[in-house]
């Protein structure tokens, strides 16, 4: 739902792709954790520290990697659209489409980053001290506060890592798309379009 509701919405998403986005992000995040999980479980040096915690995180990135690309497939092969700097439609471009997702991927893994990291090592220490050691209880509410904390921060900065209208050079436009752009808007050598989250 997250993915469908922040993908550029100039090209539609039908049932299909969006179970078929789910699917996969599931299985690649559930077989990335349980994979690492295995992993570190057969080696008593990784499974004595702290690198065990760090698998949810390494889920996630695998999950955007996968969905992201699979949710806005259609963007792929069809294009997004592109406008003019005073946003005037000028036509659907696959270039552009590859450039958005270069750019959501990474910022989507920033988003969760902290949260998968910076609790960890918080509670790590945490669990240790006699309030925790005494109300046990105390372990899911504070990692729920710390995870929340995280993301109220992580969310702005990783979406504002890349400019939301984003531009492409006409240089960098596919045929026939670059040709009929020089013919229609000779002035123009720059041309903008909505990234998505």
């Amino acid at each position: 739902i997250v993915n469908y509701s922040n993908r550029n919405a100039s090209v539609g998403v039908n049932t299909e792709q969006l179970t078929t986005a789910y699917i996969a992000a599931t299985t690649a995040s559930v077989g990335t954790a349980l994979g690492f999980n295995k992993i570190i479980a057969s080696s008593p040096a990784l499974s004595n520290g702290s690198i065990g915690r760090f698998v949810p995180l390494i889920a996630v990135a695998a999950a955007n990697c996968v969905n992201i690309p699979l949710m806005r497939q259609q963007e792929l092969n069809k294009g997004i659209t592109i406008q003019t700097s005073d946003g005037k439609d000028v036509g659907l471009s696959t270039r552009a489409a590859q450039d958005a997702l270069i750019q959501v991927i990474p910022s989507r893994i920033g988003m969760a980053a902290p949260a998968m990291f910076i609790p960890p090592v918080i509670m790590r220490n945490l669990e240790k001290t006699s309030t925790f050691v005494k109300n046990p209880w105390l372990k899911a509410p504070a990692t729920v506060l710390l995870t929340g904390f995280c993301l109220t921060f992580s969310t702005p900065l990783c979406c504002a890592l890349f400019p939301q209208k984003a531009s492409i050079s006409i240089d960098k436009l596919e045929e026939p798309l670059q040709s009929t752009v020089r013919a229609k808007y000779p002035e123009h050598k720059v041309f903008y379009y909505n990234k998505g989250l």
